[in-house]
């Protein structure tokens, strides 16, 4: 009678065992399941960013290969003029409008990786190059985007915001900061040396108001091509 009690028990705690263990599989089962692929996960820059991928939504596979970089300004002046450049509020907007770069660099010169290069951003949008009249409306599929957080001249933000509105503004937000353009000078130096079909000039690195001139304004007229090109 004790010896089949004993039984009893033990059965029972095997069986209690045995379904906390199956627990724990199933959980680790899901984990390995929804972690990134390795391709997603590893990044390919090999400069310092601050790695934050945007959600698998924008994530769209490329096939092709990489030969432009599109350059973009970007802030959240519509909704905050007095302070424009939070991070978060930025790469929020990005989410809501489905949309993303690679890389975003913010006013002190640090790099936010947003995805991985083996994807295809959704950056540019419909437009056309003269010298590549294949790329018409997909040059995502062929360029790295760059976004860095700046504000054009008041011309250039004028489809976004009242001319009122623009003047809420600071003077120190407008434009760019030598930490950008050492930051970017820096990527771009990164990204040319493994990508061998990008070259350093006006051909392959571009403005979003090159590839889309009805729509879009930026990196706008503030930009100093000539410091980037030269790498100084």
């Amino acid at each position: 009678m004790y010896r089949r009690g004993l039984l009893d028990v033990l059965s029972i705690l095997l069986l209690l065992s045995g379904g906390c263990s199956a627990g724990i599989e199933e959980k680790a089962v899901v984990k390995v399941e929804a972690r990134p692929k390795p391709e997603d996960s590893q990044p390919e820059v090999q400069v310092p960013v601050i790695r934050d991928f945007m959600p698998k939504l924008n994530f769209v596979p490329r096939s092709d290969v990489k030969t432009h970089i599109v350059l973009h300004f970007s802030s959240n002046a519509v909704m905050n003029p007095e302070n424009p450049y939070v991070y978060d509020e930025v790469r929020k907007t990005y989410i809501e409008y489905e949309v993303s770069p690679h890389y975003m660099i913010d006013r002190n010169g640090e790099i936010y990786y947003l995805l991985p290069e083996s994807r295809a951003a959704r950056h540019a949008g419909k437009g056309d190059l003269l010298e590549f009249p294949d790329y018409r409306d997909r040059l995502n599929k062929y360029s790295i985007g760059i976004e860095l957080m700046a504000i054009g001249t008041e011309a250039e933000m004028a489809a976004m915001m009242s001319s009122e509105h623009y003047k809420k503004i600071p003077m120190e937000h407008i434009g760019y900061t030598d930490a950008q353009y050492a930051a970017l000078i820096l990527l771009l130096d990164d990204i040319i040396t493994r990508n061998k079909k990008i070259k350093r000039d006006r051909e392959h690195i571009i403005g979003h108001d090159e590839y889309a001139p009805e729509r879009k304004t930026d990196p706008g007229s503030l930009f100093d091509w000539a410091k980037v090109l030269e790498g100084k």
